[in-house]
């Protein structure tokens, strides 16, 4: 059973307010680069580089980060990851990273994306923008952007559904089974 928690307009304000966010917290956009983590991280990356050059008439790098590699459970999956591609033309050394994923649960995909993204420089600063944070960390690692935070029990499941992967734009919180 699902329960829709964000609609298309949701996810437009909360884009929307994490850009103004981080150019705030950054002192404008110089020496800001997003890098998201595939899948959603990606869509979402782009879509606040598009926000963050409507506001501030400036563009910022934006690079794609792969991490399947770099998970700590690799070995106790039955199945073998889907390497999806890393794509980041531009170096990241010096530069304020902003790591941008869809949601943020036990931590450890965002501990696999920081050592992923440290195999390509030496970035000034990371920072973390989600879209959703669901709690039960596992890790100590918090978000400097958050769209929403959502408590969930821990077998209950968030989708992120984007319009890029062919869905309409919504965020859904799918029961556990009883």
């Amino acid at each position: 059973m699902a329960k829709e928690l964000l609609n298309r307009k949701d996810i437009e304000r909360i884009i929307s307010r994490i850009a103004h966010e981080i150019i705030e917290k950054n002192k404008g956009p110089e020496g800001i680069c997003l890098v998201g983590i595939q899948r959603g991280g990606v869509h979402l990356a782009a879509r606040i580089a598009e926000k963050i050059k409507t506001i501030e008439s400036a563009s910022v790098p934006v690079g794609s980060l792969d991490i399947s590699l770099y998970r700590d459970d690799l070995s106790l999956r039955k199945d073998h990851p889907v390497v999806r591609k890393t794509d980041i033309p531009f170096d990241i050394s010096g530069k304020k990273v902003v790591l941008i994923d869809d949601v943020l649960f036990t931590g450890r995909s965002i501990r696999a994306a920081m050592d992923a993204l440290m195999d390509y420089g030496r970035p000034a600063v990371i920072q973390l923008a989600v879209l959703i944070d669901r709690g039960h960390r596992e890790l100590p690692i918090r978000a400097d952007y958050v769209g929403k935070n959502i408590p969930t029990a821990k077998k209950e499941k968030i989708d992120v559904q984007l319009q890029e992967d062919g869905f309409e734009d919504n965020v859904q919180l799918i029961k556990a089974k009883e």
